[in-house]
């Protein structure tokens, strides 16, 4: 296991109890001994995001995602980067993410939600409420929903 990784993990769990403002510093002194880790960018990212500090976080997830991830953890780095340019304003490029994550993950239907909210959010309201609609009926397994399936499917296709 690689030096910092163990020392990572820790951190982490930490933030899994809700310590995500206490974890931010300890995560800075950790990619300060051991720069460009992906694993650790993508951590501040995540934390800074959960912090509610977009502009502080994209910067780390750009990194993260061009120092190379694991895919499990590039699902979530892109997921997270396509998010912040949302909030951030920067719509294009939210959907350039989030469909690359789409071509990448293709069985990872949070991308589909990621990118109806990005295109809600360009005015683009059909196709966003039609994707969320399709995504709806493709992984929903309540009884109602399955029920109507098609017909919510025809409702979608005419907006």
């Amino acid at each position: 296991m690689s030096d910092w990784k163990e020392e990572l993990d820790a951190i982490v769990g930490a933030r899994a109890h809700g310590q995500s403002r206490e974890i931010l510093p300890r995560l800075l002194r950790l990619d300060a001994k051991h720069p460009k880790v992906a694993e650790i960018n993508f951590q501040i990212a995540w934390t800074c995001d959960v912090l509610g500090r977009a502009a502080e976080a994209l910067p780390r997830y750009e990194q993260a995602v061009a120092l190379g991830l694991p895919p499990n953890e590039l699902s979530g780095a892109l997921i997270g980067l396509g998010s912040t340019l949302r909030v951030l304003g920067q719509l294009d490029r939210s959907a350039e993410v989030l469909r690359s994550g789409q071509t990448q993950f293709p069985v990872n239907r949070e991308f589909d939600v990621y990118l109806a909210l990005t295109l809600h959010q360009m005015g683009r309201h059909a196709e966003a409420l039609q994707l969320a609609l399709e995504t709806l009926c493709a992984t929903s397994e309540d009884p109602g929903l399955t029920a109507y399936q098609r017909a919510i499917r025809h409702a979608a296709s005419q907006l």
